[in-house]
Parts: structure tokens; sequence; C-alpha cells
């Protein structure tokens, strides 16, 4: 049975673009959502890297810089959004509905991705709001537990409803098919929230400082030590830059592609 109260969204072809239908849309709180659409089957991209995604605007699509949130291997392509209320985007984004096409660019990119890091043991995935997107990509991916030895996801939202895929976060994956036995022995979560009452709370900043975040069941140093431990950093602006001061001024050094450090940073969403 067709769903649709109006009928599907269908986009003009571009030539810069592919169009690619909606599968799921899912409406976290009044603020964040997540979709997925399908993948088409030329798109290959690394784990933590983004991609245009858009609907059409006046008289020309509408673009913006998307992290994907889905693994390399799943046939579709996640992304979680924020809500903007007059964005010229999210505006009409958050309104789509499976079966809707929306834009899709034809090159992923980034330099949030594991081939900009030197090896290490312990990987840390610091991550505020929607910047927790890249790394369900990255901790999802196979490559990830061969790398590392331990994965730490810290996610620090003002609310408890903005903790996205939480559930899935605390269960280790366990639902994942390729990850979820490595998931149960090297993957650790740590959800944090800065208004309202939670098991965590506070800045991630604050979580360094007082040592909660090298608790078990995070197992060796008791703080970031650059000879062993990396680091992706994803959120906003304002901790991006604290958080990168903070890594070099204790011996970091912020890797890319060409060039593999102990710290890296998504360059394209810092102002």
């Amino acid at each position: 049975m067709n769903m649709h109260a109006r009928p599907p969204i269908v986009l003009p072809e571009h030539p810069a673009f592919q169009t690619a239908a909606v599968r799921w849309v899912k409406h976290w709180n009044e603020h964040l959502f997540s979709f997925a659409i399908e993948r088409p089957a030329s798109f290959r991209f690394r784990a933590g890297e983004f991609v245009m995604i858009g609907l059409e605007g006046e008289g020309k699509p509408l673009m913006r810089a998307y992290s994907i949130a889905s693994p390399t291997w799943s046939d579709e392509i996640e992304f979680l959004s924020i809500k903007v209320e007059n964005g010229p985007l999210t505006s009409r984004l958050q309104l789509i509905q499976p079966g809707d096409q929306i834009y899709l660019g034809k090159k992923p990119t980034g330099t949030l991705v594991a081939d900009a890091l030197l090896p290490g043991k312990r990987l840390f995935l610091l991550s505020t709001g929607t910047g927790l997107a890249p790394f369900l990509s990255i901790a999802r991916d196979p490559d990830t537990y061969d790398r590392f030895e331990q994965i730490v996801i810290v996610h620090s939202t003002r609310r408890v409803s903005d903790l996205a895929y939480h559930d899935e976060l605390t269960a280790q994956l366990a639902n994942d098919p390729l990850v979820a036995d490595q998931a149960l022995l090297q993957f650790h979560y740590i959800p944090t929230v800065t208004r309202e009452p939670f098991r965590t709370s506070g800045r991630i900043g604050q979580l360094i400082e007082n040592g909660w975040l090298f608790k078990a069941p995070v197992q060796g140093h008791p703080e970031l030590n650059p000879e062993t431990d990396r680091v992706m950093l994803c959120g906003s602006n304002a901790m991006i830059k604290d958080f990168a001061q903070m890594l070099e001024g204790h011996g970091f050094e912020e890797g890319s592609n060409a060039n593999p450090g102990s710290f890296v940073l998504e360059r394209a969403f810092v102002g």
C-alpha cells in the first residue's frame, strides 16, 4: 500500500548529480531526523566521507554536504540531519517520504577517514550533535576493528532526545551483521548530555579532564596519548577548534590523506 499523502517527488535529470529514491525516514524529535536512500550501483565511498545531497531549488539543485552514516558495504546510503525551520534545504528535506527522489553527488570525499591516521591502539571518535554521522559509518566498518584495538564513540548533545542511535550504540552494534562480534569486545559508547539530567553530564572536554573518558570499560592510558591514541573530531565549530588546539598542545599532529597524523577533523564543515 502506498502511504503517500501526496505524489512522490520526482526530480528533473541533472548532469552533475544522480537521483536516488528515499527508502525510509525516522524522526528522532522535532529537531533531528535520519533517512536513507537507495545506493546507486556505481557509488563507492570510504567510511567517514561526505557527499553533496539536495532537492530542486529555484531553477537549479539546492545542495549541501552531508556525512554518510551508513557502512561502506550497505545497499543504502544513510544520513543524519538537523531540522532548521527556515533553512533553505532542511526545511524541505525534513518533509521527505519513502519513494521521493533526492539529488546525490557523484563523488564523495573528506578527511575524516582512517587513511588519514597513523596506526594506533585506541581510536576516539569525539562528536557533538549530528557530528555523530560519519562515526556511525566508521564504527560499522570491519576494517576499523582490524586497525585499532579499541573504538570509542563519545557523543555530546544538549538533550537526551538528541542522542540519536543511542539504543543501537548502547547495545554495542549487536544487530550489525559484520562487526557485532568484534564490537562486543572492542567498541565503547559514551553519551553525555549538557542541559538535562542524564547518567553522564558535561561537555567532552570535562570528561577528558576528570578522567571519566578513561574509566572501564575503556582500557589503557588514563589520558590521551599521541603515541598510541588516534582522535577524530566532528561537530560544532567551537568544539572542533577547542579540541584541535588542545590535542596539538598534547603533542598530537593533524593528519590528511596525503600525510597521516594522530588526529583528524573534517575541514569542509569548519567555518
